[in-house]
């Protein structure tokens, strides 16, 4: 295990992963519960205004765009739980230098420095 992480620190932040992945699967597997279909039929039983499919287009678009953004943060999830196995956790993946327990208390699923952030 990365040596400045002791054993109740890891799984304090795997606790956390694991609360944030579960979090993540509920809002995509919502999301696609509700399809974009059933807000276009709902749409079709109004008169429609142009400008009204023009927001439920956006509303889709944004959606899909928020279950993307929450799809690669389920990667990153996975990502850093998969450290915990193997030991690498709180590694930076660039440097191999410890990252601060700080950094990881704001983001536990954090790859690098700050400083090495692109």
């Amino acid at each position: 295990m990365s040596n400045h992480l002791n054993k109740d620190q890891i799984e304090y932040f795997k606790k956390r992963l694991l609360e944030m992945k579960e979090e993540n699967e509920e809002k995509v597997t919502e999301n696609r519960e509700n399809s974009p279909n059933d807000n276009i039929q709902e749409l079709a039983d109004y008169d429609n205004h142009p400008g009204d499919m023009g927001t439920e287009q956006f509303e889709q678009q944004r959606d899909a765009g928020l279950n993307m953004v929450r799809e690669e943060r389920l990667q990153d999830i996975d990502d850093a739980l998969e450290k915990i196995e193997k030991g690498t956790f709180g590694l930076s993946e660039k440097s191999r230098k410890e990252i601060p327990v700080e950094r990881l208390e704001a983001l536990p699923t954090a790859r690098n420095l700050v400083e090495e952030e692109e």
